[in-house]
C-alpha cells in the first residue's frame, strides 16, 4: 500500500480590519487553488466567510482558481477595498491643509524653509 503523496499550504483569510483567519490544510499532491478554497471552506474556522467570492493570491500574488500549489505556499483570501487609497490620502491632505503636512511640516524654530 502507498500512501498518497500530499503537500501543507497555509490558508489565510481577512475577516475585518485586523482581523485575520489562518489554517493550514493538508491536500492531494498537484492540488490547485480552488481545491484550496473547498478545503478551508469546510474548516470551522472559516465558518461565515463567502471565500469562493474573495479576490485570491499566493504569496501577495493574484492567481486564478486553476493555479497549482507547491507545498508550504500560502493560499490568501483578500477583502475588497472600501476606499480608494488615493482618494483617501486626498481627503486627508486637504483636511490637514498644505502647511501641516508633508516633508517639511515639522521644522525646528528658527530653521531655514525647506530644512
Amino acid at each position: 500500500m502507498s500512501a498518497v503523496p500530499t503537500i501543507t499550504v497555509e490558508v489565510v483569510a481577512a475577516a475585518g480590519p485586523r482581523q485575520v483567519v489562518e489554517a493550514r490544510v493538508q491536500l492531494p499532491a498537484g492540488a490547485c487553488l480552488a481545491d484550496a478554497v473547498r478545503a478551508a471552506q469546510a474548516l470551522p474556522a472559516f465558518k461565515g466567510l463567502a471565500l469562493a467570492d474573495m479576490p485570491t493570491g499566493i504569496w501577495g500574488r493574484k492567481a486564478t482558481a486553476a493555479q497549482g500549489l507547491r507545498e508550504g505556499d500560502r493560499v490568501e483570501f483578500y477583502r475588497p477595498l472600501l476606499v480608494d487609497p488615493k482618494a483617501a490620502r486626498r481627503e486627508r491632505f486637504a483636511q490637514q491643509g498644505a502647511r501641516s503636512a508633508g516633508l517639511f511640516a515639522k521644522r525646528r524654530p528658527g530653521a531655514k524653509a525647506g530644512y
